[in-house]
């Protein structure tokens, strides 16, 4: 019981920490671009793009972690379906935005 309820908080607590980190990938995204706009700071869009890039793939596997921890709670066919295609189409968003990661040069990754 005890082990079940830390599970599911931790599983909780890791897709929240996900989605936060995507939201302040975006926040920081907004600010480098209204920046840019207004010439406050120059930094290039392909920039401003991986930094984004690297904080969606981050926030993807919290994601996948959260969605594993919730599955070991209650393994039915239809949950572990949808775990399934919920991994797969992250881990080829996931790949996507490596691979598009991988062609920036290095001082640009963040």
């Amino acid at each position: 019981m005890l082990l079940e309820t830390a599970i599911g908080i931790a599983g909780t607590v890791f897709g929240a920490f996900g989605a936060l980190f995507i939201i302040y990938g975006a926040i920081i995204a907004i600010i480098e671009l209204l920046a840019r706009e207004t010439r406050i700071r120059i930094r290039s869009y392909p920039d401003i793009r991986g930094t984004f890039t690297t904080r969606i793939l981050i926030g993807l596997e919290f994601f996948v972690a959260a969605d594993l921890l919730k599955t070991i709670l209650e393994p039915t066919f239809q949950d572990l379906i949808i775990l399934g295609s919920l991994v797969t189409i992250r881990t080829v968003v996931s790949y996507f935005l490596g691979k598009e990661m991988s062609g920036l040069p290095e001082e640009r990754k963040m």
